[in-house]
């Protein structure tokens, strides 16, 4: 049998299998709230032995994008309890992705009287879509003060603990995609002068610090973190390659020493195999694999202990039975990119599937 299926432990995390649901923003949480054809959405694919939801803001400041999910309010602590009961039920677990989009944003998509933050007030380039407004270009972003730094940090340990009372077994960081905890490390958008900006151990601190206290809140044990090392997305203008190499070895030391679950790598064609080797060896525990794999690609990844666990995107989106599929052989669904962020069930729940579940 392929390592892919078999189950994996390490420590306290135990997996059905080696696979893993990537974390894909897909637009459905009208009026921010999760609801009940999310439930059916994630427990359609928990095939997986890992869910790992789409980025869900701490906040209202972070919501950047239309209809993308809160962990904040009650009431959005209720509606995901219906998506953790749903998956838990087919003995899959879920991790909740936090994602605060900083100043990929538009005031539009954000609550009356809020403004974008970031840690410099550099607009990004570039449109993000508004359901008020369509495309638009991204507001300017307000730079955060030290008190605003304290919030922020305090908003992700409270929206950690919410996702732990809504029933998820863990919450993953999103320092990926360009967004505030990129932003806080890449010195392009990066300018400030305090202990928060300047050299890179000064740009890492926010993450560092976040996730210490998450960790403190929910234990170490539940926190993961997803990175995504010489990434451009979302105008995260390349530097200096030394620099980002630092930048992600101090990172890994650091986040070993807290002792959290995992580092899920975003792969980059541009990611270099120093940068790669030096996150793997500094960090010991589990790596999680990303982007552009195939199921041959990923079995080689696991069986050379390049990455501890795999994550697949696009092949769960339009294949809600990817595990059987592999395991049968079978071919994959195209992915309809035309509802990708459209509300509604086409393009979301409707994929075809003999059996959802493995």
């Amino acid at each position: 049998m392929k390592k892919l299926l078999t189950p994996f432990e390490k420590g306290t995390l135990k997996f059905k299998n080696h696979l893993v649901m990537a974390p894909m923003t897909r637009s459905r949480a009208i009026n921010n709230l999760p609801n009940e054809l999310m439930a059916t959405y994630y427990a359609q694919r928990s095939g997986a032995g890992l869910i790992i939801t789409e980025g869900t803001s701490p906040s209202p400041e972070g919501l950047g994008y239309p209809r993308i999910p809160g962990i904040y309010s009650d009431a959005q602590i209720q509606g995901w309890k219906k998506v953790t009961d749903a998956v838990h039920h087919n003995q899959s677990k879920i991790f909740l992705q936090l994602m605060h989009t900083g100043r990929i944003a538009h005031i539009a998509n954000l609550p009356d009287g809020l403004q974008p933050v970031s840690p410099s007030g550099i607009k990004a380039a570039g449109e993000i879509y508004t359901d008020s407004l369509g495309m638009q270009e991204h507001s300017v972003p307000q730079e955060l003060s030290l008190e605003g730094i304290n919030k922020i940090i305090n908003d992700f340990v409270t929206a950690s603990k919410n996702a732990v009372s809504a029933g998820f077994d863990g919450i993953e960081l999103h320092g990926a995609n360009g967004y505030l905890l990129e932003q806080f490390l890449n010195p392009n958008v990066n300018i400030r002068e305090d202990q928060y900006g300047g050299n890179y151990i000064n740009r890492s601190r926010l993450t560092i610090e976040i996730a210490r206290a998450v960790a403190e809140a929910i234990g170490k044990d539940k926190v993961g973190i997803r990175f995504s090392p010489f990434s451009q997305l979302s105008d995260q203008k390349p530097y200096d390659e030394a620099e980002v190499h630092n930048t992600y070895a101090h990172l890994s030391i650091e986040l070993n020493k807290i002792g959290i679950a995992y580092i899920h790598l975003l792969s980059s064609p541009d990611i270099t195999e120093k940068t790669y080797q030096t996150i793997r060896d500094a960090f010991s525990n589990i790596l999680i694999f990303s982007s552009g794999l195939t199921p041959e690609t990923a079995e080689k990844r696991l069986q050379d202990s390049t990455a501890d666990l795999v994550a697949f995107g696009r092949s769960f989106l339009s294949n809600p039975d990817f595990v059987k599929r592999i395991e049968n052989n079978r071919s994959l669904n195209d992915v309809d990119y035309n509802t990708l962020y459209t509300p509604g069930e086409t393009g979301y729940t409707d994929y075809p599937a003999d059996s959802y579940i493995n």
